[in-house]
């Protein structure tokens, strides 16, 4: 049965009208995402496909283009398609990070580094620049690599907090084990960027660990 036979508040597009995104489940949104199925197969069910293949909407999000494309019903297309919602996402969350006070939205911070971070298969290191009101000047991915207080130069992150005339920052890095728990070298990183930015009047406000669907912060758990 196609989804044209399914009763009218079943299918997923007027789901989403009548009810909200919010609704609708994993399957049924990437659906409409995929907009056509394949022979024998409805978009909900190659949805679910893909989810049951993938795990979860996460993996499928980080999954390389041979991999992606190399699903039944997938393609370069849908790829390209896919990293363009992606990257839409990521700037529309940079865009309200940026809008005021980061310390004033710290659900945009933190949605916003979970999209950079949770799908990278290594460790990334990312710094946010804010100025004396708190506002945005910068994001940047300064360190990749298994993070450690030898592999993040607190010299560099210095350099660049001058660079930007910046007055505090906020730093975040991800687990690709999934685990978000701070190991010893997270703490001791941590603690060396603090020291080495007080000496130039620079705050550090937060720390986040992105691990999968979960983000601790530093801050919150009073480790600053």
């Amino acid at each position: 049965m196609s989804i044209t036979d399914w009763p009218a508040d079943e299918r997923p597009r007027e789901k989403l009208v009548q009810r909200g995104a919010a609704a609708l489940s994993d399957a049924e949104l990437l659906a409409i995402f995929l907009r056509t199925g394949v022979t024998g197969m409805s978009a909900v069910d190659l949805a679910r496909g893909l989810l049951e293949r993938f795990g979860n909407l996460t993996r499928m999000f980080a999954a390389g283009e041979k991999e992606f494309c190399a699903i039944h019903g997938m393609g370069q297309a849908k790829f390209v398609q896919l990293q363009a919602v992606l990257e839409m996402s990521r700037r529309a969350l940079q865009e309200e990070m940026q809008a005021g006070d980061a310390l004033n939205s710290p659900r945009a911070v933190r949605d916003y580094l979970q999209l950079l971070l949770r799908s990278r298969q290594q460790e990334v290191f990312v710094a946010i620049f804010l100025d004396a009101q708190h506002r945005v000047v910068a994001t940047e991915e300064l360190f990749q690599g298994t993070l450690t207080q030898t592999s993040v130069y607190p010299r560099e992150v210095v350099k660049r907090a001058l660079h930007h005339n910046a007055a505090a920052l906020i730093f975040a890095h991800n687990h690709p084990s999934g685990v978000a728990e701070p190991s010893d070298s997270d703490r001791l990183l941590t603690h060396a960027l603090k020291e080495s930015l007080q000496l130039v009047d620079v705050r550090v406000l937060d720390h986040f660990i992105v691990a999968g669907a979960g983000c601790l912060s530093f801050a919150e758990k009073g480790m600053l």
